[in-house]
This record gives C-alpha cells, sequence and structure tokens, in this order.
C-alpha cells in the first residue's frame, strides 16, 4: 500500500458519498483518486471539490495505485462492488447494508475470507461520540450485566417514496442501524424477533408496500431484551436515543442539540430542539469511522464492524419484515 497517503477510489457521488469524499480530502492520511457514479457530473462536481477526477468502474479498480475502494452507491451495486474490490486486492469501506438478500451477503463474505482484504461495513452510530460512547461504556461492565435496551430512532420526515421502493424499506434501511446497535451493546446474537408495524404517516409510503411506524422486541438465549422504536415523522426534529440498564445501573445517551444552552425562567425551562437531520447529527461519527478505517488500513485496528455483524443486522431486519407479515415472533437459528 502507499507509504504516504491511503489513495481511494469511491463509487457514489450522492449525499452519503459527499459525506465521505469530504471525510478523505480532510485526511492527512488519505486521498481521492476516483469517483465512479452513472451521472458524471455529480461524479465531476465532487472530485472537483474533493480531488480525482470521475472514471469508470474498470479503470478504478485496476489502477494498482489505488488502496481502497469506499462504497456509497444504492444498496444494490454493493455486495458486487465488494466481490470486485475484493478480487482485485482493494481494502473496503461499505454503506450498509450489504445486500438485501442473504446468500448475495455470504457470498460476498467468502469472497473477502478468501482475499483477506480488510472490510468494513459502515454502521456510524458505533463510531458517534455520544451513541457509540454508551455502547463502550456497556461493553466495560459499566451497567454490570444488561438486561434490557431501549432504543429510540425517529426521522423528522419520510424519504421520498422512489427511495423507499430500492431502499428496503424501513427494517432493512432504517432500523438496521439500530439492529446493529443491539446486537452491540446487548452482546449477543438475539434470537427472537417479535415486530409490529404501521402506516401512521404517508398513506404512500402504505401503497409503496412498506410501514413508516414501527416497534420491535429482541430476545436473547440468556433472556436479554431490547425495545426498538422507529417512526419516519418527528416534528421536533431527529430523535436518536439509546437507554441500556444492567444489574449495576443504567446509561443514557441522548440527542444533540444545536447548543447546550438551557434557559430557565419563572414560567418554563426551555433548550432547543435535536438537530434536525443525520448529516449534521452523525457528522463527528463520519470522521470517526474513516479515522477508524485507516487506522485499520495501517495495522493499527481491525475492523469494528465487518461482514458478520452487517450479516446479523440484515438477518435481524428480514426477521421483523416476517414477524410483521405473520404477527408471530421469529427465531433465529
Amino acid at each position: 500500500m502507499s507509504t504516504e497517503k491511503f489513495t481511494f477510489c469511491q463509487f457514489g457521488a450522492g449525499r452519503i458519498g459527499a459525506i465521505h469524499a469530504g471525510n478523505i480530502a480532510a485526511s492527512e492520511r488519505a486521498e481521492l483518486r476516483y469517483v465512479v457514479d452513472v451521472n458524471e457530473d455529480a461524479a465531476r462536481a465532487l472530485t472537483d471539490k474533493c480531488g480525482g477526477r470521475p472514471a469508470s468502474m474498470e479503470e478504478a479498480l485496476a489502477d494498482p495505485a489505488i488502496d481502497a475502494v469506499l462504497i456509497a452507491s444504492p444498496t444494490d451495486t454493493h455486495a458486487n462492488l465488494i466481490e470486485a474490490a475484493a478480487l482485485a486486492g482493494k481494502a473496503i469501506f461499505c454503506e450498509k447494508p450489504i445486500d438485501l438478500d442473504i446468500a448475495r451477503v455470504d457470498h460476498a463474505a467468502d469472497i473477502i475470507a478468501q482475499t483477506g482484504v480488510v472490510a468494513l461495513i459502515a454502521f456510524n452510530r458505533r463510531f458517534d461520540p455520544t451513541l457509540g460512547g454508551l455502547g463502550e461504556a456497556v461493553r466495560r461492565g459499566d451497567v454490570g450485566e444488561v438486561e434490557t435496551v431501549i432504543i429510540t430512532s425517529r426521522d423528522p420526515a419520510p424519504p421520498p417514496i422512489d427511495y423507499i421502493t430500492v431502499s428496503g424499506g424501513l427494517f432493512l434501511d432504517m432500523m438496521i442501524h439500530d439492529f446493529d446497535m443491539a446486537h452491540w451493546i446487548l452482546g449477543e446474537v438475539p434470537h427472537e424477533v417479535f415486530a409490529r408495524g404501521a402506516v401512521l404517516v404517508d398513506p404512500e409510503i402504505g401503497k409503496a408496500g412498506d410501514v413508516d411506524t414501527a416497534v420491535v422486541t429482541l430476545t436473547t438465549k440468556s433472556g436479554k431484551m431490547c425495545h426498538i422504536s422507529n417512526s419516519r415523522r418527528s416534528v421536533y426534529g431527529y430523535d436518536q436515543r439509546i437507554e441500556a440498564f444492567g444489574s449495576k445501573g443504567m446509561i443514557q445517551a441522548g440527542n444533540r442539540n444545536a447548543n447546550s444552552l438551557t434557559s430557565w425562567t419563572s414560567d418554563t425551562i426551555s433548550h432547543d430542539k435535536p438537530l434536525h437531520f443525520f448529516l449534521e447529527r452523525y457528522e463527528a461519527a463520519y470522521r470517526n469511522e474513516m479515522s477508524h478505517f485507516l487506522d485499520c488500513l495501517e495495522g493499527k485496528a481491525t475492523p469494528m464492524v465487518g461482514m458478520e455483524e452487517g450479516r446479523v443486522a440484515l438477518v435481524l431486519g428480514l426477521a421483523a419484515k416476517q414477524s410483521m407479515a405473520s404477527g408471530l415472533p421469529v427465531k433465529i437459528t
């Protein structure tokens, strides 16, 4: 690999791609050489800002100077790009989910295992100072043996319908972050999933075959439990909270507000609403996960979230969809 900076090819020049490209450009340890996107204008706009130039997949993967591939393209391209990058000997940083089909995930994981390349699945909340800090505290044993976990995740407004139809829906696109956090905090793979969902926000979401409101209960073999609540609408901002309760106490991670000022008067106590959207809420998390990936490339760390963790999150999401459809709990074998 490069002796000075790690050289990246990025697939995807959309909203999340812009975040990652910016973090590559801002790092003293990395540089962006190529951006691959079906929209060449978008690719060129991003490279004009962050460095490098537009390229084809074939050109980018054939370049021996490329150390790592960052995959921020649509979900249905992830597994194919993971496999192509691994076979080309490139390290991989891939947005979640790996794919919407377990068989495709397993095939990609087999190729990663065969080639031995570094692969990080970008579940960014593990790298957030607040939510990730809670997870680290629980893993240290600060609350003793975990007994129950409560995860709240609510978006300020629904995404476009055309996005919902290709993203996998609420369980595989939105709640999949919460499944990953639950797996990490509980310290076990849940063995039972019970889900209920409804269309309470936008009837068009229901027509697209999805739900906009859902609650899920996860139970582990040791009896630990996690409750997850999701909504596609939160009129007060982006609502992201976690509570972990255990034998020695409890720890909570709350929302991030625009500032930390609180006004106390004879009439009321008030403070700013939570930050409005995930891009600003998880700005630090995106920087931290890139730093972690670069540490992995330098051999200083191993990926916190790899193919197996990505697989578990997908298994839980698919089980939730099955449970909601049947009205019954689903066992994870």
